[in-house]
């Protein structure tokens, strides 16, 4: 016997029902999106954390080198007291320097100078402690420009003429 041929195929009908998505359609939609946006906020975050924590480190290291400094600035040799405040004016330049160190390094200096402006030491003499004395003066005028600078104050013409003057 022939084998018989199959049906034909029958159309099928298929309806769609259009409605509106339900709540919960809607979110696991936009539910890549969530987890993007959470991403680029947790590495914001990081990358804020680790900004901070450089920040901390460096201010750390300033204040380390500041201590130092103020050791030497106030030593009673010459030459070291001179070695320090040199180190101050470039500490002071600093932008981890904040108005409140630079009051304190205002203090350092008046304590060294004595809360006056620095006096002119003639460097042309061959006599090696009014030379140092010179280089001391000039280094606490370069620190009082430069926290004047900083802090907003008038510096007085006879502190920048000795600030220029080699040490």
């Amino acid at each position: 016997m022939p084998p018989t041929p199959a049906p034909a195929p029958v159309p099928v009908d298929v309806l769609v029902h259009s409605s509106p998505a339900e709540w919960w359609q809607i979110v696991a939609a936009l539910a890549p999106v969530a987890v993007l946006i959470a991403a680029a906020v947790g590495a914001f975050m990081a990358w804020r954390t680790l900004r901070q924590k450089a920040v901390a480190d460096d201010r750390a290291e300033w204040w380390k080198r500041t201590q130092w400094a103020l050791d030497r600035a106030l030593d009673e040799d010459q030459d070291i007291k001179a070695l320090g405040l040199a180190a101050l004016g470039v500490l002071a330049r600093s932008e981890l320097a904040r108005n409140e160190e630079l009051e304190l390094l205002d203090i350092a200096w008046k304590s060294v100078n004595g809360a006056e402006e620095p006096r002119h030491v003639p460097a042309r003499d061959s006599n090696p402690t009014i030379v140092s004395q010179h280089r001391v003066q000039v280094a606490a005028a370069r620190l009082r420009v430069t926290l004047d600078e900083r802090l907003g104050r008038p510096t007085p013409a006879r502190t920048k003429g000795l600030a220029k003057e080699e040490p």
